[in-house]
């Protein structure tokens, strides 16, 4: 009798252990899906593509430098079209990600259309400061790893107070909004700047 309460409370007590043991995988691996991927390493084509992102950034950018509107409104509209082009679903991340990022872009190519829509140089200038920002924001979104991208701020690139930002592949400071035919200024403010920020996503 002893013999058979003792296998019947071993049984139990083997039962209730099996139960909790499979109760905390199953909560575990819920839990594990709760939780957002990280972003990882974006596939070569998404990178190829961003690549044109930037490069048509810095065609614009060089443009300004040089006071040639006809060549930053070609930029301009090739920048537009990289950014529409994007294939965001790619990206390696959780859905808010993707999300986040796609918005971004959207976002972009809306600047772009923004600063199409200026007239004039100091116009297009003031327009290139917020898509700097908002492609700036992109760059960091999608952790974008195939060059170091330095964020440069002017103190006086929309005038005597107001600052600027533009984004380099280089640490070299040539200002997109004083340029080389600023109407005082002529040539010697083109350095005017610094390094505000450095994106060197290879080493994360």
């Amino acid at each position: 009798m002893k013999k058979t309460v003792l296998l019947l409370v071993v049984i139990i007590l083997a039962g209730v252990l099996a139960y909790k043991m499979l109760s905390d995988k199953t909560k575990k691996d819920e839990e594990k899906k709760d939780q957002p991927l990280s972003i990882g390493k974006n596939s070569d084509f998404f990178n190829r593509s961003f690549s044109g992102v930037m490069d048509h950034y810095y065609t614009l950018e060089n443009a300004l430098v040089d006071w040639d509107s006809l060549k930053a409104d070609q930029a301009a509209v090739d920048l537009g079209r990289a950014a529409d082009s994007l294939p965001v679903k790619q990206i390696r991340g959780d859905s808010n990600l993707v999300l986040t990022i796609q918005s971004l872009a959207v976002a972009l190519s809306s600047d772009v259309k923004d600063f199409l829509g200026e007239t004039t140089l100091a116009g297009k200038r003031k327009s290139f400061n917020t898509l700097t920002d908002e492609l700036y924001n992109l760059v960091r979104a999608v952790k974008y790893d195939r060059e170091t991208i330095y964020h440069i701020k002017c103190p006086m690139a929309l005038g005597d107070s107001a600052e600027g930002y533009w984004l380099s592949n280089t640490v070299r400071v040539v200002n997109p909004y004083l340029g080389k035919k600023h109407p005082t200024f002529k040539d010697k403010m083109l350095g005017c700047g610094e390094v505000d920020d450095s994106l060197d996503f290879s080493k994360k």
